[in-house]
């Protein structure tokens, strides 16, 4: 919409303008332009061009922007009798004309000095939330709210505070969003809790814990009852963002007094604790949860039962899944038992492992692929791939299929059993049934075939991995790098860390070491004092091994000075330097004054 404005020229003799008659005066032409309208009737086919309308102005010293303000709110009221036809679905609103008049003079002088007084008495709430929306840009809609409500005196709806509120807290003006809550209070408007959980949740996911506590605060002063879903969303919001502390904290500070913590609560609280390990605090809120009329349900036992299992404290999950089992209101699931099994597999005991299955299996648990994932990787680490094959072929009579990670431990198993060329024909059958591997399948194929001095095939994986999507980690590429340099052939260790480089895939602390030894095997100590220096510059600390192999090697090649570089660069103290190599080393007086 754009307004045009063409003013009288000053009669040069004085500031004020001489008034004419009607036919003669200079006037004012304002035009008021909606520059496209993509609503038309139906049977138009196309969008339209609005008219452009032209008014002939009031009287000099009337503001224009009052004038075409006037007007049209004049013409909508009217049912738009001056409009062309095809107009009519457009201004059908009188409150649509309005809004696209205020949001425009808004956009274009945002004081509106001049319209004070007729907005003050058109403007409504309504209009005032459509205004708002159509700016879509939340600074400027506190700006206008701001202005409407302290110099026109628009009561604004709860809708306008809940907009502006959200539309604020996504763009990250918090501080703006709490100013529009304190003025929604203030004006008498109560917040109901959807809107509570909003602002605290919003806090909480940008790290302003104390300003959601201080917002909690403030309703319980006034008495505000904030619902237990409100702080169950804080907490959660909390415990995913790793801040279990502070769950906690919040947690102990207003249960009772201003909350009645349920199930929800409980199960929230102690899921944060297992993930960090802290199993016997949670133990503590287990406990407490009779004393708010709460009964743990399947969800609390089977997060216990995890947490207790992922610190090996296996035997005491599985006397929570005999507790679950002596109940008659509850049940164990496919998670409880799937847990404990796995819990085993970790620790080895494969015997008890299998036994819960089979357990699991006559109480008429169907198991899932997680709890053959378990199984079969338990018994490829314990080397009875007869018993993890067999799993493997059971998996479709439950309804399972397996996934990338049945694959990967079957592989890893007749890695381990010395068997790489099994482990082949199951990644061609992985391949066959469209199942893409992951970075961890490809590096217990590459490790298993560099363990078996079949660096070429190695090196052929690793440029599939190149060619795939997945990131590459040093871990992958150092059993190559380990292989040529014991075969000798450091220059190609050297290119293969080119490539990982090449990929922004950084050495790690066993890339230097490999290739620091590599060389030095060939002698070329030039050539590894340069990885060491690398090594420490980038802040990959070497260890005692490499440090001493480099320095015995230094000093052997007649190169006392470098060797004491190094025990100086590694340990940081020239005294302690000295009095490591002499212990290997005998110095001679000249040698240590050449080398200090």
């Amino acid at each position: 919409m754009k307004i045009i404005e063409s003013k009288p020229k000053p009669n040069s003799k004085s500031a004020r303008p001489i008034r004419k008659s009607s036919s003669s005066s200079s006037q004012k032409r304002i035009v008021i332009e909606n520059i496209y309208e993509s609503r038309a009737e139906p049977n138009d086919g196309a969008a339209v061009q609005m008219t452009l309308l032209f008014f002939t102005a009031r009287p000099f010293w009337v503001r224009a922007s009052k004038i075409a303000i006037s007007h049209f709110h004049s013409l909508a009221a009217h049912g738009g009798s001056r409009s062309r036809p095809f107009d009519k679905e457009v201004i059908s609103n009188s409150e649509a004309w309005f809004v696209k008049v205020v949001y425009t003079l808004f956009v274009r002088s945002p004081s509106l000095d001049s319209c004070v007084g007729y907005l003050s008495k058109n403007l409504t709430s309504s209009i005032a939330f459509e205004v708002i929306k159509r700016l879509n840009n939340p600074k400027l809609g506190l700006k206008f709210f701001e202005l409407s409500r302290d110099n026109w005196s628009i009561n604004h709806s709860f809708r306008t505070y809940n907009f502006l509120m959200r539309s604020l807290c996504q763009m990250g003006f918090h501080d703006s969003a709490k100013f529009v809550f304190d003025c929604m209070r203030t004006d008498g408007l109560s917040p109901d809790n959807s809107v509570i959980e909003f602002l605290v949740s919003s806090y909480a996911q940008v790290g302003k814990l104390d300003f959601g506590e201080k917002l909690l605060d403030e309703l319980q002063c006034d008495e505000f009852r904030v619902s237990t879903f409100v702080y169950n969303s804080l907490l959660n919001v909390l415990v995913r963002r790793n801040q279990v502390s502070e769950a906690v904290c919040l947690f102990k500070k207003h249960k009772g007094s201003h909350f009645q913590p349920d199930i929800w609560t409980f199960n929230i609280i102690i899921r944060g604790l297992c993930g960090i390990g802290e199993v016997h605090t949670a133990f503590g809120f287990l406990d407490d949860m009779e004393k708010f009329g709460c009964s743990p349900d399947i969800v609390t036992y089977n997060t216990m039962i995890s947490g207790l299992c992922r610190t090996n404290e296996v035997d005491i999950g599985c006397k929570l899944l005999k507790k679950i089992q002596s109940r008659s209101d509850l049940s164990p699931n496919v998670i409880t038992f799937t847990s404990v099994i796995s819990g085993y597999c970790k620790l080895g005991q494969m015997e008890e492992a299998s036994a819960l299955f089979h357990e699991m299996i006559t109480s008429n648990i169907k198991p899932n692929t997680y709890t053959f994932n378990a199984l079969i990787d338990g018994f490829g680490k314990a080397n009875d791939m007869a018993s993890a094959i067999s799993l493997y072929e059971k998996m479709p009579f439950y309804g399972s299929h397996p996934d990338v990670i049945t694959f990967t431990s079957l592989i890893d198993g007749y890695c381990r059993a010395g068997q790489p060329n099994q482990g082949l024909k199951l990644w061609r059958e992985m391949n066959a049934r469209n199942v893409l591997p992951n970075g961890y399948t490809f590096s217990v194929l590459i490790h298993a075939l560099c363990k078996d001095n079949r660096i070429n095939e190695a090196r052929e994986y690793l440029r599939q991995l190149d060619q795939s999507d997945i990131v590459s980690k040093s871990f992958m590429y150092n059993p190559v790098v380990d292989g040529l340099c014991k075969a000798g052939n450091v220059d190609e260790a050297n290119r293969i860390v080119a490539e990982m480089e090449e990929k922004r895939c950084n050495p790690d602390k066993v890339t230097f070491t490999i290739l620091i030894l590599g060389n030095c095997m060939k002698g070329r100590l030039v050539e590894a004092i340069g990885v060491f220096n690398k090594m420490v510059t980038i802040g990959c600390a070497p260890d005692k091994i490499t440090v001493d192999s480099l320095a015995s090697c230094l000093f052997k090649a007649g190169m006392p000075n470098e060797a004491i570089h190094i025990k100086r660069t590694a340990v940081e103290d020239p005294n302690l330097a000295l009095s490591c190599l002499r212990s290997s080393h005998p110095l001679t007086n000249a040698e240590i004054r050449l080398a200090v």
